[in-house]
């Protein structure tokens, strides 16, 4: 069954560093950002000025999560503690998507990165085993995004087949990343392109597209610190042309540039997504439904 997306058009990641310059341009942010996403972690059970100001934009706007320390590929038990206080959250706010990476981030402890889990047929069972059950904690399905990665020890598999591999056996969705697809080719020589195609595109909740540093002619870091260059450009334009104008975010960490420079990004997002028909129509899957 096609996936219903629940937000449209495009958006930006909120952060607590852009609050006031946000205030400042109220009424251009009103009518360029559709919607915009937050990691839950650094929003459950805050209170005071920031907490308001969170739930401003929850009642305002259509908010996604985005998590950062679901480790699901790490060794150590999930926190279900932490995902009952996500799953509130999500409900608290009339969330609609969670999602969070392809990665292991703890070892009894926050390693504060993300990083690379194996390419082996191991690393899908254990990975699988815990997104179904990350799923069924949640009572939804939740997204995993393919991140990006500097080094693939005991590879077995392709990073395209691990994570067609980890969708079917979890029945979960794709965040798909456009800028981790292109820092990846750099890094790892390969097509950027025949890597978009070989993912399970009609699992895509939405999509993500950031800025990244050029350390050197074959090596990039993924940094969301910086504009978006043109050849991610052209990747994400090529996405929308083969796959239709999917919901696309806007991420910017730090070093933020002034607002009218991030709505210009946004708005070359909705100038290539007007190009081309939304394949947004069917009902969404959700666990009760599958």
């Amino acid at each position: 069954m096609p996936l219903q997306r629940d937000i449209q058009g495009a958006g930006l990641g909120l952060r607590r560093g852009m609050f006031r310059a946000l205030r400042e341009h109220a009424e251009l942010i009103d009518q360029s950002i559709d919607f915009w996403e937050v990691a839950p972690e650094n929003w459950i059970d805050v209170g005071g000025r920031f907490g308001r100001e969170f739930r401003k934009y929850a009642e305002r706007y259509p908010v996604v999560c985005h998590g950062l320390s679901l480790s699901i590929g790490g060794p150590t038990p999930l926190d279900i503690d932490f995902l009952n206080s996500v799953r509130e959250f999500l409900n608290e706010h009339d969330i609609p998507l969670y999602s969070d990476h392809l990665s292991a981030c703890s070892d009894h402890g926050h390693l504060y990165d993300l990083m690379p889990i194996p390419f082996t047929e191991d690393a899908v069972r254990h990975v699988a085993e815990r997104i179904r059950t990350v799923q069924e904690v949640l009572e939804r399905k939740i997204a995993v995004e393919h991140v990006s990665y500097y080094a693939a020890p005991g590879q077995e598999l392709s990073e395209s087949e691990f994570i067609n591999a980890v969708i079917t056996e979890a029945d979960c969705n794709l965040l798909l990343d456009v800028n981790n697809a292109f820092v990846n080719s750099v890094n790892f020589g390969y097509d950027p392109y025949k890597f978009i195609d070989s993912l399970p595109i009609s699992r895509v909740t939405y999509i993500h597209i950031a800025g990244h540093y050029e350390e050197a002619e074959d090596l990039r870091i993924d940094t969301h610190a910086a504009a978006v260059v043109d050849p991610v450009w052209k990747l994400l334009e090529y996405v929308y042309q083969n796959y239709g104008s999917i919901p696309t975010l806007l991420e910017r960490d730090f070093n933020f540039p002034p607002i009218p420079e991030l709505v210009s990004e946004v708005a070359q997002i909705k100038q290539y997504q007007a190009r081309v028909p939304s394949k947004n129509s069917e009902p969404a899957q959700t666990l009760q439904e599958s």
